[in-house]
């Protein structure tokens, strides 16, 4: 389970059909993101981390530093 992807999608006031519209995808799919069911590709991560302006492994709990990353 993903919970920090759920925490700052609603942060932001958004539901999950709003998000899967940003990934170009279901909300079906989203929800199975959010769960855990499904493995997120490298792209919807690398998309969620720019929109939600911190870093993959903040999304996926690897650090409690929601700061992202410099960018190049």
């Amino acid at each position: 389970m993903y919970p920090r992807l759920r925490d700052l999608r609603e942060d932001k006031d958004l539901n999950q059909e709003e998000i899967a519209g940003l990934l170009n995808i279901s909300q079906t799919t989203y929800s199975r993101y959010e769960s855990g069911i499904l493995d997120i590709p490298s792209f919807s991560l690398i998309t969620l981390a720019k929109f939600h302006n911190t870093s993959i492994d903040y999304l996926l709990g690897l650090t409690d530093d929601p700061k992202p990353y410099k960018r190049k």
